[in-house]
């Protein structure tokens, strides 16, 4: 019963941080212990948890602009400063992009310009002659080691056995077996 009437009668903790350095009044600003004390001597009944509501607040109050911290004092901010920029590089100003009226831009690439009363072209359709590559008549990759040409209709092969991949084995000398004895 004594909590409910000391929670109904405790104003707000950014009510009271406001009110404790508002009535310490000190021209560096008020570190976190002063405002404990300030605190604690105006209100009598603080809840169990009061240091680190405390700190939790003043914590919250500096991130929203409430409060400014300047060597580990806390004060209000001057109304008449400019406003603190955050850290890096400021982003470049955007350009100003015209959107037009109807709908949004489409995906992809937009098509080429064309003359209004220009013919259309159809494209015409691949030959056999010419491969999937593009039509050049080359074909793709890496050319033949030994191409097959008009002069010579069968392939040119290496004479004797085709080697293997890797490095070639050893050759072993066959050693004399010793005659006698």
């Amino acid at each position: 019963m004594a909590t409910e009437e000391a929670s109904l009668t405790l104003p707000s903790y950014p009510d009271m941080i406001m009110e404790a350095i508002g009535a310490l009044n000190e021209e560096e600003g008020s570190n976190k212990s002063a405002i404990w004390r300030q605190i604690e001597g105006t209100h009598v009944t603080l809840p169990p948890g009061h240091g680190t509501l405390l700190a939790h607040h003043l914590n919250q109050m500096k991130q929203a602009g409430q409060l400014v911290m300047l060597k580990n004092n806390y004060m209000k901010p001057n109304p008449n400063a400019p406003p603190r920029r955050g850290r890096g590089r400021p982003p470049k100003p955007k350009a100003s992009v015209p959107v037009p009226d109807g709908y949004p831009r489409p995906r992809g690439r937009p098509p080429k310009e064309r003359v209004p009363y220009a013919p259309i072209t159809v494209p015409m359709k691949k030959t056999t002659t010419e491969s999937s590559s593009g039509g050049s008549g080359k074909k793709r990759g890496r050319p033949r080691k030994y191409p097959m040409t008009e002069e010579t209709p069968v392939a040119v092969k290496p004479i004797g056995t085709p080697r293997g991949r890797g490095r070639p084995p050893k050759v072993k000398t066959p050693v004399a077996a010793t005659v006698g004895a």
